[in-house]
């Protein structure tokens, strides 16, 4: 029953991550294909579909947490990247950084990384 649950809630923060940047990159606007924003959300895709299949067995887990953690870590300097070069193309005051970065998106992603490591510590029955 905690596997189910740790799977489901990685599926669903996956499928949270994809969702959000899908409102910020959209890939099918009115018919058409955007193959750059498409290409921008390959790292979201994977993780809802092929990390989510990794961890569904005790033998593929060890992928499905090394992969899980790989898009994590790009998504983190990725976005990163983008707040930093957004506040310095759009300066604003010091009190709105946090507020005008991508730092609740970072902090979605790290917390998709320990669930993962959750699940990945359940199947190998550490506590």
């Amino acid at each position: 029953m905690i596997r189910r649950s740790l799977l489901f809630a990685l599926f669903l923060l996956a499928l949270c991550g994809l969702i959000f940047h899908y409102r910020i990159h959209p890939f099918v606007v009115d018919g058409h294909f955007s193959g750059t924003f498409f290409l921008a959300s390959i790292f979201p895709l994977v993780d809802v579909v092929l990390v989510t299949i990794l961890f569904l067995s005790r033998k593929t887990a060890i992928y499905g947490y090394l992969l899980n953690g790989l898009i994590v870590i790009f998504g983190t300097i990725f976005m990163a990247h983008f707040s930093i070069a957004g506040l310095i193309a759009d300066p604003v005051p010091p009190s709105q950084w946090i507020t005008n970065s991508l730092l609740l998106d970072i902090g979605l992603a790290w917390v998709d990384f320990f669930v993962g490591k959750a699940l990945y510590d359940f199947y190998l029955g550490r506590k």
